[in-house]
């Protein structure tokens, strides 16, 4: 048996409020409705997003994006009034945290080329 995928699923509490955000942050509809409280976006590199509606566990969820311009991410979110909570520069990665309208974070990650953890 053999995984080769992931999907990391984010919480929220009104899917229908929400896909309305994350269709702006990612700059599309979802790719999927698998079911009327699911959401999913894949993405080329690999991999996925979903969102799903759970009125108990919405807004404590996180996930990390892998992307390939941090500085370009930070311009775009700051054009569509999204706040960014915290950046970071690491060996690894430089990073940017923002926070859904449910209070989710999403951290965007960009390799800094020196290891290979994040792709």
């Amino acid at each position: 048996m053999t995984i080769k995928a992931a999907l990391a699923g984010i919480a929220v509490f009104h899917l229908e409020d929400s896909l309305v955000w994350y269709e702006r942050l990612l700059g599309r509809p979802p790719d999927r409705r698998p079911m009327a409280t699911v959401a999913e976006w894949h993405f080329a590199g690999g991999g996925g997003l979903q969102i799903f509606e759970d009125s108990e566990r919405g807004g404590t969820s996180s996930v990390t994006l892998v992307d390939t311009d941090i500085d370009e991410r930070m311009d775009e979110l700051k054009k569509q009034g999204i706040s960014i909570r915290s950046t970071s520069n690491l060996a690894i990665a430089r990073i940017c945290i923002i926070g859904d309208p449910d209070g989710n974070q999403i951290v965007f990650a960009e390799s800094n080329n020196r290891h290979r953890a994040v792709a």
